[in-house]
């Protein structure tokens, strides 16, 4: 769940992106997973989906790498790129439920970005690298 507020808009990274309405000090929650928002999928349901589902999952969710499960966020988040440099993360060993918070200041109108290899286990086939799993 996105914590503060954002718009899509086209990204210079990939596509659509996620921006900010305001300026965003270092430190401030940027998402939270949230299971009565947001959405973990056991492989075992993925597998039953269609593979239009399926395609849409991989590209719209991420794969945990402990569980196999796909996370499909309730919002918009689902539209953050990717960045070697990325604006928002993890900072430590977060409790759960694991925050990420703003890595800078950012300002407003910036693309809000992370790092897919931290935290997608398909982030090898989302970034052209690889095949998926």
């Amino acid at each position: 769940m996105l914590l503060l507020p954002v718009r899509v808009g086209v990204s210079s990274i990939h596509g659509f992106g996620l921006f900010t309405v305001a300026p965003v000090p270092v430190g401030t929650p940027v998402w939270r997973f949230e299971p009565e928002f947001d959405r973990a999928i056991p492989a075992s349901v993925w597998k039953q989906f269609p593979a239009s589902v399926q395609a849409h999952l991989r590209t719209y969710a991420y794969l945990r790498g402990e569980d196999r499960a796909y996370v499909k966020s309730g919002d918009f988040a689902c539209f953050m790129n990717h960045s070697d440099n990325p604006s928002t993360g993890v900072v430590g060993q977060a409790p759960d439920p694991v925050t990420t918070v703003a890595l800078r200041d950012l300002a407003a109108d910036e693309e809000l970005t992370c790092d897919y290899w931290a935290f997608d286990a398909e982030a090898a086939w989302k970034l052209g690298q690889g095949s998926a799993s």
